[in-house]
């Protein structure tokens, strides 16, 4: 398997944004590509922590040698769109019940719309 993929090696993943919820997992399969799905994200994540770590203490580490304290600016702002993104992924993930009430949701919203026309 390549390190890298294009958009047309991941396609198959769009198709497993249907599921309504774990129970609807009756192939292994489905199982299998949701939770390469999901642990993707959570190492997505994981890395996007370890770059905020090392920057942020090379930058504390620079501001600390100049003497000056300008380096928690970039933390704090990053540090949102850390926490953002990890709610993101640690609390809606594709299969998760938050994931799939909105699911549900939107689909009534069209159904509807559909049913106007």
């Amino acid at each position: 398997m390549p390190a890298f993929h294009t958009p047309d090696d991941l396609a198959h993943l769009d198709d497993l944004d249907d599921l309504d919820d774990l129970d609807d997992l009756d192939d292994l399969d489905d199982l299998d590509r949701l939770a390469r799905k999901r642990a993707g994200a959570k190492m997505g994540w994981l890395l996007h922590a370890c770059v905020y770590l090392c920057v942020n203490l090379a930058l504390a580490a620079l501001a600390a040698y100049q003497g000056r304290h300008w380096a928690v600016f970039p933390a704090l702002g990053w540090g949102l769109v850390l926490g953002i993104h990890g709610a993101a992924v640690w609390l809606a993930l594709p299969g998760g019940r938050l994931h799939a009430r909105l699911l549900e949701r939107e689909r009534a919203a069209l159904r509807q719309a559909l049913q106007r026309r």
